[in-house]
């Protein structure tokens, strides 16, 4: 497999994978933290790639193969290399899969540049989740180191490496919510939840069903899975709603 860079204008190189192949093509938006060897966005582009469906997956800045640094990143610069990515990589309208912070970056595409947009997959989709760090997830001691270092690290129930929060990232979430505004999605989307997930609670999934518009939304609560939504049955599942939003998409033409 040949990973490739994309040269941002600011210098920053955004390390990708692409597949050509049928169009619309799948974009694979990765979560907060994680990077494209994730295991969902490795498993739908194999199955893509079987389908020779185009395919494009790829580090944000700070994350996986990308340059710069974590710590220095934020959602409106991960919004960015989201937007540059699309532009430069892909043709015409894309299906995004958008999983955690993946599915948040999903939706603020959705208002950006929607004529790029064929449908979306939104797997544990988490819009503001910043906010639910500010109002309840920040301890006394992470709030010191905040006010103080500009940096905090939590605990996460899904990794051993904590998970790093900064006053940056925060401020910066402010800036691109999802749910102060009207929310058009005039095109397929799926939403993918489990109900045993601890980061991101089924109710922000039914919230975001609620919030959105459109002519074809669907929720799909999984029972039992959680936020890593990464087990056969949960990859399974991501594979047949793309499917479906693929399917579903040509009527929209």
């Amino acid at each position: 497999m040949s990973i490739e860079c994309l040269e941002h204008p600011d210098g920053r190189r955004i390390a990708y994978h692409r597949t050509d192949g049928l169009e619309p093509g799948v974009v694979f938006l990765g979560g907060f933290s994680s990077d494209m060897d994730g295991t969902k966005a490795v498993h739908l582009e194999s199955r893509m790639i079987a389908r020779k469906r185009a395919f494009l997956r790829f580090d944000y800045t700070g994350h996986g193969r990308s340059s710069g640094s974590f710590e220095e990143g934020c959602i409106g610069d991960w919004l960015g290399d989201a937007k540059l990515a699309i532009a430069r990589l892909t043709d015409g309208p894309q299906v995004l899969v958008g999983s955690s912070m993946g599915g948040w970056i999903a939706m603020l595409l959705a208002r950006q540049m929607p004529e790029r947009i064929a449908g979306i997959v939104g797997i544990a989709a988490a819009p503001d989740f910043t906010l639910d760090f500010e109002e309840g997830r920040l301890d006394e001691g992470a709030r010191q180191a905040l006010e103080t270092r500009g940096i905090a690290r939590l605990h996460s129930d899904y990794s051993d490496e904590p998970m790093i929060v900064t006053r940056k990232l925060l401020q910066d979430g402010r800036m691109h919510l999802v749910f102060d505004d009207p929310l058009d999605l005039p095109f397929p989307t799926r939403f993918l939840q489990g109900t045993e997930d601890t980061d991101v609670d089924q109710s922000v999934a039914v919230r975001l069903l609620n919030h959105a518009s459109g002519p074809d939304i669907q929720l799909l609560l999984v029972k039992g899975a959680d936020h890593r939504f990464s087990s056969p049955r949960c990859l399974e599942l991501i594979e047949q709603c793309v499917d479906s939003v693929l399917q579903a998409s040509t009527v929209f033409d």
